[in-house]
């Protein structure tokens, strides 16, 4: 497997370098933004490993730019503690956020679990709910219209958020498990966010948000996604 390392940290990047790929890994490194892109452009790796303090392009501007043709996993890696970096970076597109110092062991887990989450196109078939079409695999969203299919537009939060629904349709999802696998263990508590883009959502695919009938609330559990409703 390969991963892309981004860091302005030579001490980092030669370590991460030796201990990744004495386990198996192949490891290419940049050591700015723009080196990111130009590697990733040219390697395709499966996993990017980004810091957000780098020269020339922030981790932000490669994330959106990676985001823009790959959805291979981002792993951040910084030392910006706040929630609100973390969120940014969310929002942006990457997949998970580790603060630094970390233990190796906590960042090797990081990456199997990421591993595991890259979609299996095969198993992903296009869901449909009204006029609605979902298209995990391809992570696009279409309306039908009398002027034909328009595209309906989310962010990289709002599309993990519904992923993570509509591959366990017809089962409640607790908060706790979303707000685990979204934002990470540490945000447990942050019901806000999770409410906020739930709201998001109905009002891009529920045809009455206000009286949702496929995105269901399970009063002091979590959510449901319902397709079915409509067949009665």
């Amino acid at each position: 497997m390969k991963i892309l390392i981004a860091d302005d940290d030579p001490q980092i990047l030669r370590a991460l370098r030796v201990t990744l790929g004495a386990r198996g890994y192949e490891i290419i490194t940049a050591a700015n933004g723009t080196e990111a892109v130009n590697a990733a452009i040219d390697h395709r790796p499966d996993i990017f490993m980004l810091d957000l303090g780098m020269p020339e392009l922030d981790g932000i501007q490669v994330i959106q730019g990676l985001r823009g043709w790959t959805q291979a996993p981002v792993l951040v890696v910084s030392g910006r503690t706040g929630a609100a970096d973390k969120v940014e970076a969310l929002d942006a597109g990457a997949d998970d956020y580790v603060t630094k110092p970390f233990s190796i062991d906590e960042l090797l887990a990081r990456i199997r679990a990421l591993t595991r989450r890259v979609p299996n196109q095969e198993t992903a078939p296009i869901t449909r709910i009204a006029d609605i079409a979902i298209d995990l695999a391809a992570k696009s969203i279409t309306r039908s219209t009398p002027g034909g299919p328009e595209l309906v537009r989310l962010t990289p939060t709002e599309w993990q958020v519904l992923d993570i629904l509509v591959r366990n349709a017809g089962k409640l999802v607790t908060r706790q498990s979303l707000l685990t696998e979204i934002w990470g263990s540490e945000h447990v508590t942050d019901t806000g966010y999770l409410r906020l883009y739930i709201a998001q959502l109905r009002k891009k695919i529920e045809p009455d948000p206000r009286n949702p009938r496929y995105l269901l609330t399970e009063s002091g559990m979590g959510y449901r996604f319902r397709p079915d409703m409509d067949q009665g």
